[in-house]
């Protein structure tokens, strides 16, 4: 398995990674399911200023992970909020793992302080993910979504990144990493 950044030719297999999630579980609260036009707009948007990554094995496409803004207010620009999706037939074998080390190694690198993630309940494949790593648990929305005919509670959790300066410069837009420090990262 290698991990590296997505593309536009990859939107058609990420769609069919997500389909399921949106239509089977509240892992995800759309309801609607994205087009591959939709979802390659999303990495060349989101791709810009955040990672977004897939990793993959043989050339196939096993899942992917990306980080977003946290919220829009400024003083929110050094935090950031996780996405990660696995194909269903690639769980276990250690791929959101791969992607969370690499995820999590090119968000410090860009100088974020803070990784937030919202999970929905119950779903502890997620939730022992993001504790290997170190997350935890800072918030609980109790029914904070509806979907599948039931309401959901969602967990919130937290990873310092950083270092917390008292100065702290400018988180740097993921195209601006150099190809050689993007190589280390992924590696």
């Amino acid at each position: 398995m290698r991990c590296r950044t997505a593309c536009a030719r990859d939107a058609a297999r990420l769609a069919d990674i997500y389909a399921p999630y949106v239509a089977d579980t509240a892992i995800t609260f759309a309801t609607a399911m994205p087009t591959e036009g939709e979802f390659a707009e999303k990495i060349a948007r989101i791709g810009a200023s955040f990672p977004f990554l897939v990793c993959e094995e043989d050339g196939r496409v096993l899942g992917y992970a990306y980080a977003a803004a946290y919220r829009v207010r400024e003083a929110y620009r050094w935090d950031v909020e996780l996405s990660i999706y696995v194909d269903s037939s690639c769980r276990g074998r250690g791929v959101g793992k791969a992607l969370m080390e690499r995820l999590l190694r090119c968000l410090r690198a860009q100088g974020y302080q803070n990784a937030y993630s919202c999970i929905t309940l119950p779903n502890e494949r997620s939730i022992g993910l993001h504790t290997r790593f170190g997350f935890t648990q800072i918030g609980l929305f109790q029914q904070a979504g509806y979907k599948l005919g039931k309401w959901h509670d969602v967990v919130w959790l937290r990873l310092p990144l950083g270092d917390f300066p008292e100065s702290p410069a400018e988180p740097a837009p993921f195209s601006a990493l150099a190809p050689e420090k993007l190589a280390a990262l992924m590696a």
